[in-house]
């Protein structure tokens, strides 16, 4: 009976570690392709390239991911995480901060994690991309409007009328600016915080507890 346990413990702390190897090597892949597209460009970069870079097989690459569609939608979840990061920094650091001063630094978030200078980026701005670029914009849009959701600038309850519908608020609101800022890169931060606060009706929010 004691050596049953002793092997099934022993399957399982190999399976354990299989599994952390797994997400490991997976990982290593995902930030290779990132590197190589922020050097290279989408295009520009194959697979052979990323096994190289990570110093792996052809064959190993194959057992994590299918092709490199599915590496790059990897790769587009990192973007994404790396927003909603720095949405969380700018969260917890917003309650020592002016209404406008948050605002401020949300927009300059949206600039700097969505508009950043690299070929990848770049590329994704290119119609031969366009799908790509729409399957990243709604993946973005729907964690960013999630994030707001539960994470409020004000009580969910003053954001009336529009409270009942929050998600797609946020939705719309991510989408437009971000749509907005693709074909006005040079839009002043003023104006972009006016249609945030007009949308959210913050400005009337600020006027009733004045």
């Amino acid at each position: 009976m004691q050596s049953t346990r002793k092997n099934r413990r022993g399957i399982a702390a190999r399976e354990v570690l299989r599994s952390n190897d797994t997400a490991k090597r997976s990982a290593e892949i995902v930030v290779a392709a990132r590197e190589l597209y922020e050097e290279k460009g989408l295009a520009h970069t194959s697979i052979q390239d990323i096994t190289n870079h990570v110093g792996v097989t052809r064959s190993l690459f194959y057992h994590y991911f299918q092709n490199k569609e599915e590496v790059t939608s990897a790769v587009l979840d990192q973007y994404i995480t790396d927003f909603i990061e720095a949405m969380q920094h700018w969260y917890e650091s917003r309650a020592a901060q002016r209404a406008d001063e948050s605002l401020h630094s949300m927009v300059k978030i949206m600039r700097m994690v969505l508009f950043e200078k690299n070929t990848f980026r770049m590329a994704l701005s290119t119609q031969e991309n366009a799908a790509l670029y729409l399957d990243f914009l709604n993946r973005f849009a729907a964690q960013g409007a999630e994030f707001m959701v539960m994470h409020p600038m004000v009580e969910p309850s003053k954001y009336d009328p529009q409270s009942d519908h929050l998600y797609e608020t946020f939705y719309v609101l991510i989408v437009g600016l971000v749509s907005y800022l693709r074909s006005h890169p040079d839009a002043d931060d003023e104006m972009l915080i006016g249609v945030v606060s007009r949308m959210l009706r913050l400005d009337e929010q600020a006027e009733a507890v004045a």
